[in-house]
């Protein structure tokens, strides 16, 4: 099937269009450079924010309320006065790197890129079926981010009710200080985010649809184009329900409507509203929450599957398994969010059918693991970076995927959710893993999209700092976990059960620190490479 690619890949036109600067660089319909800007975009400007708000809050955790000039820099004297951090701007930190790595990052930088560049390339077609749609869907983004950002320098703070925003604390302004315009302005960037979207997954699935070359049936198209049309597919039909939910809480806010809010006690007041609930929210929002997931995770795991076949000279273990499994993933995704909300109150045969139906996605999940291992047995494996990371990959889906079976037992679940124990599960099996697929598939492409050869030995440095790093970070967060401590709590040392526990935090925020500067390795190769690298052949 690689090879199949290859050529294809090989024997595509390039497009040259005579065009200005303006409409080449900015307001462009090509595909190539609609990937490249939602990679400049996505992956680096807010992928570098988005850890750096991490780096400052783990920081925090580690050595809660103590003063550092560093707070003091990026936060300033209001949100970090004489150097030590603030409660509200904390939450604010956590709220906001979760909305930009899990959204911006991971799902509009990750597909954005990558179903733009792969899909006329692997297709064979000239370009997307909408070159002014895929442009569109762009600059919404563009939009999205910067209204995202703004948020940021609002008076009041910005949204600082955890990235899954739930009710009250996102539906009353005088709840907090960032329940007030930086959530408004979390809601509107999300409204333009979610638009985005859905325009660019319409683009994919049509484009996948109707411009597949003479010959190429459903059962000849590489895994990664069977990951980005599907992905497409879970977005439109996921996507709206969020903005639905969005819709509703802006008016909850805006409009004295209470389809989130009941009888509520704050500050000292209290406030009658009638009909509504904020269990509700929760079902909107883990309707796409979970199939989230996937739209973040089957596009990493489709480079993946190219990646391992190409430097393993072996075709991909079971193509039709493969195929067979991310449709079962897909339409499992869809049923199975109820397992975030197991301490709701939830009917306990509601959760066991939730239960159930968790599980039972951990078979495809299986079956995509064991066939990549079974594809780089005794293949003639090419350890570059693209390949380590792509194992990489592997090793996260499978350790993380482990303990998403702990979670997906309600029994089980109760025990630690809300714990650090989630925090660590869902980092190494979506975001370290999604990660991962977007490093493999940055260096192993690389030469697609700017005719350069990435730095290798500087590549090695990237990953091994990297691997090492994020076991380092993560596997000692699920003890820290499994003893009890909450997520996001200001400091660890809030009750003197966990002071035991902060030797563990400074560790891990160490390892934290280490493999954020790493990226910076990254950076570099990246950008020197695009300028100065190795011409590709």
């Amino acid at each position: 099937m690689s090879v199949v690619v290859n050529n294809i890949e090989d024997n595509h036109d390039e497009h040259h269009h005579k065009e200005t600067f303006i409409t080449k660089w900015i307001f462009s319909q090509d595909h190539k450079m609609i990937a490249k800007q939602y990679f400049i975009t996505g992956v680096f400007v807010m992928g570098i924010i988005g850890v750096l708000m991490s780096l400052l809050f783990r920081i925090q955790l580690a050595w809660p309320e103590e003063s550092f000039t560093v707070f003091e820099i990026f936060l300033g004297d209001k949100w970090a006065p004489d150097g030590v951090m603030d409660p509200n701007i904390y939450l604010a930190l956590v709220t906001i790197h979760g909305t930009i790595m899990v959204f911006f990052v991971l799902t509009a930088g990750l597909s954005g890129t990558f179903s733009n560049l792969l899909i006329p390339l692997q297709i064979g077609a000239r370009d997307m079926a909408s070159g002014f749609l895929n442009m569109i869907a762009f600059w919404l983004f563009f939009v999205s981010s910067a209204i995202m950002l703004a948020s940021l320098f609002v008076e009041a703070g910005p949204a600082a009710a955890g990235w899954t925003i739930y009710p009250p604390l996102s539906a009353l302004p005088q709840t907090q200080p960032g329940s007030g315009l930086g959530m408004t302005l979390w809601l509107v960037s999300m409204a333009f985010f979610i638009a985005s979207s859905l325009l660019g997954s319409l683009n994919y699935i049509v484009t996948v649809l109707n411009l597949r070359t003479k010959g190429m049936t459903f059962f000849r198209l590489p895994l990664t184009i069977w990951a980005f049309f599907i992905t497409a597919i879970i977005g439109v039909i996921s996507f709206p329900v969020l903005l639905s939910a969005a819709l509703l809480l802006i008016m909850d806010r805006s409009f004295g409507t209470s389809f989130f809010l009941s009888d509520i006690f704050v500050q000292g007041e209290v406030l009658h509203y009638q009909g509504g609930s904020p269990v509700l929210f929760e079902h909107l929002f883990w309707f796409l929450g979970h199939p989230e997931v996937y739209i973040v995770l089957l596009p990493a795991l489709g480079i993946t599957s190219e990646i391992i076949a190409t430097h393993s000279r072996k075709p991909i273990f079971g193509y039709r398994a493969m195929v067979a499994s991310i449709l079962a993933i897909a339409f499992l995704s869809t049923i199975v969010w109820g397992h975030h909300m197991f301490i709701t109150g939830m009917n306990p045969f509601l959760g066991s059918v939730f239960t159930f139906t968790t599980l039972l996605i951990a078979i495809p999940s299986a079956v995509k693991a064991f066939n990549y291992i079974a594809t780089l047995w005794k293949g003639n494996l090419q350890l570059n970076p693209a390949m380590l990371f792509s194992i990489g990959l592997v090793s996260t889906f499978i350790t993380g995927g482990l303990t998403g079976i702990i979670l997906g037992d309600s029994a089980l679940d109760i025990n630690v959710h809300d714990t650090y124990f989630v925090v660590a599960h869902f980092h190494l099996v979506m975001g370290i893993s999604a990660l991962y697929g977007l490093f493999a598939g940055a260096y192993h492409w690389f030469p697609r999209l700017y005719g350069r050869m990435m730095n290798k030995s500087l590549g090695y440095i990237h990953f091994w700092i990297t691997a090492i790093g994020a076991y380092g970070i993560f596997f000692p967060m699920h003890f820290v976990g499994m003893a009890g401590l909450p997520r996001r709590y200001y400091t660890n040392t809030a009750f003197p059960y966990f002071d035991d526990l902060a030797d563990i935090n400074v560790l891990i925020t160490v390892f934290a620190l280490i493999t954020g500067l790493a990226q910076l390795v990254f950076l570099f190769n990246f950008f020197h490479s695009m300028y100065y690298g190795k011409k590709s052949e």
